[in-house]
């Protein structure tokens, strides 16, 4: 675990977090940024910054968590598509150096374009798409 590293306070239980998904290499919480309804993050347990320090066990284990949270947002939330996005360095938007896989859930006619300038969601709505992700 890093000390200052949020994503690692969120997997060691010390900061709180939506999860919709968890395994033995992964966790899956919800974006408090969403860009879109259900916008969800996957990271590997183990800390690494980015893409080019992932191990590939744990960027696969991202991989197929990230594939199982797209289909629930396909599935539970109705959404028509889904945006997968790994930015690696600041140059790329990375904000959170603990490698991340944005899963984002699109809906035809939304008006995400990429990419987003995060900013607070409603927490109810996160809170309520997280608990249909996490079922």
């Amino acid at each position: 675990m890093a000390d200052e590293c949020i994503f690692c306070k969120i997997v060691a239980g010390e900061l709180p977090a939506t999860v919709v998904d968890e395994d033995e290499r992964t966790l899956a919480f919800m974006d408090l940024s969403p860009a879109t309804r259900g916008h969800a993050l996957v990271i590997p347990r183990a800390h690494v910054s980015d893409l080019h320090e992932i191990d590939t066990e744990d960027l696969e284990a991202v991989a197929a968590t990230a594939q199982r949270v797209a289909a629930r947002a396909r599935d539970k939330l109705g959404a028509d598509g889904v945006n997968l996005l790994q930015s690696s360095g600041s140059a790329a938007w990375q904000t959170v150096f603990h490698f991340h896989v944005h899963v984002i859930p699109r809906y035809t006619g939304d008006p995400l374009r990429l990419p987003w300038v995060p900013a607070p969601g409603d927490m109810d709505d996160i809170a309520a798409a997280g608990a249909q992700l996490a079922s």
